[in-house]
């Protein structure tokens, strides 16, 4: 589906993998990766809900922003190489939509599974050009009953119950979130493209989380050896809250704002664009490749300005 970190997508296992519910073509997203304690533990279903709610505000105020713009406005390219704003709506239908088909009809998946084996290297960028082609009321209104019924789906989840998916299952909560993490990246891409800055809320825990979780994976798509030792996190809120993750007497250390610190592991951002103090070789070598969804390593974006680039020491 293009440059990984350009474009989120549903996350498969390794082309040719078999798995419950057949084939899983090898697609890309967060879902992926075992981000499963913490807030997204499994065993914590009471924040499901909670959950749910942030993905419903996220979804809407993203929805806010495109609901007015005419034909030229979903037309506008985004930074995601060839995706205009339709298709970066288009595909958050699609894998709202898929997402609650996992969560409540186990055959409707195999199907979707079926389905994509038969291009796995191009079913999600197929996908959304065929809901970019649609009216743009068309792709709004999609969107709208697809992240409706997975609200809905999501809180409908047993207690205990992982939802089939690309890769591993999920719980609930951490389907949550990896909706949640993709619907903040691709409405970054939407409000970039109109030199938008949206306002940033304390919802974004949630994608810190899975960025935080995903150190090792990044390492191991790059072909290197994690570190044993636990890097210390110290992420400020949009509130001013303090964060942190990891041992207060970690070597390595990142520290800076939550917005900043997911533009960095969403590859939304280079770099030399953001205020991270980073402390430690390991950390150093890090923040280079970091990256919270799933597929081969991304290819990141160029630099924004110019400008000293993030703290490191």
């Amino acid at each position: 589906m293009g440059t990984v970190g350009e474009k989120l997508g549903p996350v498969g296992e390794k082309l040719g993998t078999v798995g419950e519910y057949g084939a899983r073509p090898p697609v890309k997203q967060s879902c992926m990766i075992d981000f499963s304690d913490g807030v997204c533990d499994p065993d914590r279903m009471s924040i499901v809900d909670g959950l749910v709610a942030d993905l419903t505000d996220e979804s809407g105020e993203l929805d806010a922003l495109v609901a007015a713009l005419d034909d030229d406005g979903w037309r506008m390219l985004t930074p995601a190489p060839g995706w205009t704003v339709a298709h970066q709506i288009g595909h958050l239908a699609w894998t709202d939509k898929v997402a609650a088909i996992a969560a409540t009809d186990a055959d409707g998946f195999a199907a979707v599974l079926e389905d994509g084996a038969t291009n796995p290297a191009g079913f999600v960028d197929a996908a959304a050009e065929r809901a970019a082609a649609a009216p743009p009321a068309q792709i709004l209104a999609d969107w709208r009953d697809a992240r409706a019924a997975l609200a809905d789906a999501l809180r409908d989840v047993p207690d205990g119950v992982k939802i089939p998916w690309f890769g591993p299952p999920m719980s609930a909560a951490s389907m949550a979130t990896a909706r949640l993490m993709e619907t903040w990246a691709h409405g970054l891409d939407v409000a970039d493209a109109f030199g938008v800055t949206r306002a940033a809320t304390d919802r974004i825990k949630g994608v810190v989380h899975i960025g935080v979780r995903t150190r090792d994976f990044a390492y191991m798509v790059n072909g290197l050896t994690a570190p044993t030792e636990p890097f210390r996190y110290e992420i400020t809120a949009p509130s001013g809250e303090l964060w942190t993750w990891g041992p207060d007497d970690a070597a390595d250390v990142i520290r800076g704002t939550a917005v900043d610190f997911c533009q960095l592991v969403t590859q939304r951002r280079a770099i030399a664009d953001l205020d991270l103090d980073i402390v430690g070789a390991e950390a150093h070598r890090w923040t280079g490749i970091a990256q919270s969804f799933a597929g081969p390593p991304g290819a990141g974006r160029e630099p924004r300005r110019d400008g000293a680039e993030a703290s490191r020491r």
